[in-house]
């Protein structure tokens, strides 16, 4: 049984969620089923991070619950849950692009490749440019992986996040019911690359982004840190040599070079006082 869940965790978990969203769409009410299936969702990936985990040491509690939630809630949620709500309450109407056009499932695999594309960039910056860094790196400071801490992003971040993809994904001509599907699988595959599960994705890995690539993105080193910034796929990373998927080992330590604030107001102020607050305290190894 356990290896069941082991191989196939990441599909069924992704699936059903989806399956769930696929009714509330045949039903006539997508924004009620989205939040119905991230209910569900959470609910499985905490039981099996409490049975099934990958670390033993992840469970342990780091002191960043709070912080964690205050995150989740007031920054990266309200962002995510005002993306499919609006597209949820928005009028119906004729698309008069190709792609407005399409097949549903046409249309959301188009508008995930061309929002991936903003989204990588703007990833790719916040590891690249020391002023973005700053703010990416309260996302990056957790020691520990798990589902509470998916949305752990400072304001800043997810705002420049949705400001990198909206681009793409309103050039793209998508319906509505595509713009919902692809905010509703962003959350769920966001769930899925933290969560402190034990599962193997194999060849789904080459596809999306998974929790056995996005924990080597987390790793302390940068030279292995520097890599998957893919949110949902890892085509763009695949195309401009930042994929990172070695056969054989684990990743090590996860977290930050620099120090962070433990308390969540502080870690929202830190990154406007960031070298003032770096330099006052000592370097860590």
């Amino acid at each position: 049984m356990s290896r069941l869940l082991w191989r196939g965790a990441w599909p069924l978990l992704l699936g059903s969620s989806c399956a769930i969203l696929a009714c509330g769409f045949a039903l006539g009410r997508p924004t009620s089923f989205f939040n119905l299936s991230y209910a569900w969702l959470v609910l499985w990936v905490w039981l099996l991070e409490r049975y099934l985990p990958y670390r033993l040491e992840w469970r342990e509690n780091d002191g960043q619950l709070g912080p964690d939630l205050s995150h989740t809630l007031l920054n990266k949620g309200l962002v995510q849950l005002a993306v499919v709500s609006v597209a949820g309450h928005a009028p119906s109407a004729t698309q008069d692009t190709f792609l407005g056009s399409a097949p549903l499932v046409v249309e959301v695999g188009c508008g995930l490749v061309a929002t991936e594309f903003g989204l990588y960039w703007a990833h790719r910056l916040k590891h690249e440019w020391s002023p973005l860094w700053r703010f990416h790196a309260v996302h990056h400071s957790v020691e520990r992986l798990w589902f509470v801490n998916t949305g752990r992003f400072h304001c800043v971040d997810s705002l420049l996040a949705v400001g990198a993809s909206l681009p793409f994904l309103l050039l793209t001509g998508l319906s509505t019911d595509a713009i919902i599907w692809i905010s509703a699988i962003t959350a769920y595959i966001g769930i899925l690359t933290h969560c402190n599960v034990a599962m193997r994705c194999s060849g789904l890995n080459l596809i999306f982004n998974t929790p056995d690539l996005h924990r080597w993105h987390h790793a302390v080193d940068g030279v292995i840190g520097n890599h998957n910034y893919g949110e949902n796929l890892v085509l763009w990373d695949r195309l401009f040599g930042t994929y990172w998927n070695p056969p054989r080992g684990e990743v090590g330590v996860i977290g930050i070079r620099e120090h962070m604030p433990r308390r969540f107001l502080a870690q929202l102020a830190v990154p406007f006082v960031w070298r003032r607050y770096q330099a006052a305290r000592p370097a860590r190894a």
